[in-house]
């Protein structure tokens, strides 16, 4: 039995260390990928049991990303196997080289992923009803999986609605990228997207995401997150919450760190301030907050201790290398509880 089913690519992620991907002469390797990343961290640091839907190609790199799965405990089953070809002309698994930044060096991203097994994913190669019949809890994708390709919107798609039919509580980040949508209408086409699937959704996680008219174009200032949310809520009437997390960046070394979110019964709420907050590495920290924001949700924790799990477990996440979680529910616990001196209420 699954609490948490996800839906999104998993890559291999190349990371530097404290040097650079263009002179680096080694790498240290780790998994990662935005929806994954939430059922990872759901897993190893809250306890519940996932899994993931992707496709890797079945050769010595996708088995490697297997294995690392496998060490998250994230439940493998619902992986699909492409074939390959020996030098991935049909289908290939994606590359993510990240460098952390540091002081006025800002984090760098170079992926290397088009053409992957899970963007060939079509609309009716998984048997959604299948999947959610196993009686997984709650179901989570993003903007990142749906940027994939044409195909991959529509498997989203297919999925949330399954979803909903089997009465999954369904969440989706918008949590655009760029390069995603670059020759593929771009940001029009992205927003278009994001609005189409987080009206499945009960739950929108990355909401500012989807302020303004383009994404990635509307600054919120913080006395207009409650008319922003409020706003978003009219737009998306069937959506039960709407929540983002708040990132200030002096430097790269150096955030502060928040959240906020909307619902029917609590209206505007915010998380716990941490301002001042040490980074090592930052990449991820959105994923965390989703999973801390999902566990406090699936407990019935209420929507402010939700804030404040997803809060917490997002600051951790960035306390460490690599994109997934190595937190513990004793130190999101701790944290949350002002067991640091940059947290505020």
């Amino acid at each position: 039995m699954t609490d948490v089913v996800a839906l999104g690519e998993v890559m291999l992620r190349f990371d530097p260390g404290e040097g650079r991907i263009g002179t680096t002469r080694t790498f240290q390797v780790w998994e990662g990928g935005g929806e994954y990343n939430v059922v990872r961290g759901l897993r190893r640091c809250f306890g519940l049991r996932t899994a993931v839907v992707t496709a890797l190609v079945d050769n010595a790199v996708g088995r490697l990303v297997e294995d690392l799965i496998l060490q998250g405990g994230v439940d493998t089953s619902l992986i699909r196997w492409a074939p390959g070809d020996g030098i991935g002309r049909s289908a290939r698994n994606g590359l993510n080289f990240v460098e952390r930044g540091f002081g006025v060096r800002g984090a760098l991203g170079v992926s290397d992923r088009a053409n992957t097994a899970v963007s060939q994913l079509r609309k009716g190669d998984i048997d959604w009803d299948a999947v959610f019949a196993a009686g997984p809890r709650w179901f989570h994708t993003g903007g990142v999986f749906a940027g994939l390709s044409d195909t991959t919107v529509d498997v989203a798609d297919e999925a949330m609605a399954a979803a909903r039919r089997h009465g999954v509580t369904v969440s989706y980040d918008p949590n655009y990228r760029a390069s995603l949508w670059d020759g593929r209408g771009g940001a029009d086409r992205a927003r278009e997207v994001d609005l189409r699937l987080a009206r499945h959704a009960d739950v929108v996680v990355g909401a500012l995401g989807l302020a303004g008219e383009r994404p990635g174009q509307t600054r919120v200032a913080i006395d207009e997150l409650p008319d922003a949310l409020a706003g978003l809520a009219r737009r998306l009437p069937g959506v039960r919450v709407l929540a983002t997390t708040l990132r200030e960046v002096p430097s790269a070394g150096v955030n502060d760190w928040s959240s906020a979110a909307w619902s029917p019964e609590s209206g505007f709420v915010t998380g716990p301030t941490m301002a001042g907050l040490h980074v090592l590495d930052r990449i991820g920290s959105g994923d965390a907050f989703a999973a801390g924001l999902i566990h406090g949700l699936l407990t019935g924790a209420g929507l402010e201790r939700a804030l404040g799990y997803g809060t917490a477990h997002g600051a951790l996440v960035m306390t460490t290398p690599g994109d997934v979680s190595m937190a513990s529910l004793t130190e999101v616990e701790a944290l949350m509880t002002g067991g640091c001196p940059h947290v505020r209420r």
